[in-house]
């Protein structure tokens, strides 16, 4: 860690000073809190299995051992649970079982999560026009788009994710957040949006009909996220704590990230513990727990595959996003959850495990980082089940 551990308002997410700022969020930027409720701690059995020598492709595709892969890959923290127990567990880099850690865009999937809750609740419809719970969207890009759209991310809607360019859409998103200030020395005559809600009125373009087909755009998840706040009448982090992270049987309170006026950052902004995120993914794999409706699960399982162009089929060459999930493959169907620094929660019914991964990598996307983890995933589910 760099000798000052307080890093600069408009770089904390950047190397060197991830490495600290990814597990002090709440020291840095105005949070919300994602209360765990005062109901049972859903306990986690041990089997543990040593791991670490466990043969797997390193970042340049040399052979080397599972515990050399995780310190090649910066990770802070690692859990693999099997048949439900926790089979190996490791904290890195100051990282303790009590650290809230920054998910980036792991948060989809929990906030997907509970949009499949409301759906199963007759709450929500995806077949509807996202526009029926937000009426002002007719009169932007997202006018004809379904609910489903948006959970795909299949709406025509023109949206940049260049991270590395402030100016893009994404960089904006930034700003619109409070996670960063205005860039110093840009142009004066740029108006910023002042908040999400803001920036998502102000995206008129379209640059195809929607459904036709798959952009990653994180902007997807917040309009979610708004429609989800207007039908029930609540914020988000109280539908997480009250849908999914108290009937869960959560150990610890989680927090999101919030803007100027008070949103919770649907697509990036949620925190938690590393066995937390293990129990958000066995819930997953056990049918959801009376919470999760099974049919969402499967239906989140079985995705339209071969729509994969650039890096997302470099490290998915099978895959497929479907409900906010990534799933690997046609075949398996594992289900990932995945965000920019290396953030990962992996679902194998093949092989009865989840494994989560926190990490601080130096840049926003990797894909021989990405790579090496996923194939090593795949390692630990056959060797699990020898």
């Amino acid at each position: 860690m760099h000798a000052d551990p307080r890093p600069p308002r408009d770089d904390w997410d950047r190397p060197p000073w991830n490495r600290w700022s990814f597990q002090h969020i709440r020291e840095i930027l105005p949070t919300i809190e994602v209360w765990r409720g005062r109901g049972p701690v859903r306990q986690l059995s041990s089997a543990e299995r040593n791991l670490d020598e466990l043969a797997v492709s390193g970042v340049d595709g040399e052979t080397t051992t599972l515990g050399k892969l995780l310190d090649q890959t910066y990770t802070d923290g690692f859990i693999v649970l099997h048949k439900g127990a926790i089979v190996a567990e490791h904290y890195f880099n100051g990282m303790d079982e009590r650290t809230l850690h920054l998910s980036q865009s792991v948060a989809k999937s929990i906030t997907g999560t509970v949009a499949g809750i409301l759906v199963g609740r007759g709450v929500f419809d995806v077949t509807a026009p996202v526009s029926r719970y937000l009426p002002e969207l007719q009169y932007t890009a997202w006018k004809g788009a379904t609910l489903q759209h948006v959970l795909d991310m299949t709406t025509g809607v023109n949206f940049s994710e260049a991270y590395t360019d402030p100016y893009s859409d994404i960089g904006q998103v930034d700003v619109a957040t409070g996670w960063k200030p205005v860039p110093p020395g840009g142009d004066p005559a740029f108006v910023w949006p002042p908040h999400m809600w803001e920036l998502i009125i102000r995206l008129k373009d379209v640059i195809r009909s929607h459904g036709a087909e798959f952009h990653y755009r994180s902007i997807e998840t917040d309009v979610l996220a708004f429609a989800m706040e207007r039908a029930t009448g609540k914020r988000l982090a109280q539908l997480v704590s009250e849908e999914l992270w108290q009937p869960m049987g959560a150990e610890h309170n989680a927090s999101f990230t919030v803007d100027p006026a008070g949103y919770a950052l649907a697509d990036g902004g949620f925190n938690a513990t590393l066995r937390d995120y293990a129990r958000f993914g066995q819930l997953w794999l056990e049918g959801g727990g009376g919470i999760i409706p099974p049919e969402w699960i499967n239906t989140t399982r079985n995705g339209q595959h071969g729509r994969f162009t650039g890096r997302y089929a470099l490290s998915l060459p099978d895959g497929a996003y479907h409900n906010q999930f990534w799933i690997e493959d046609p075949q398996d169907r594992s289900l990932i959850a995945r965000g920019v620094f290396g953030q990962w929660i992996y679902i194998s019914w093949k092989h009865d495990m989840v494994i989560a991964k926190l990490s601080s990598w130096p840049d926003f996307v990797d894909p021989k980082l990405e790579k090496a983890t996923f194939a090593a995933g795949r390692v630990i589910g056959a060797y699990l089940n020898l």
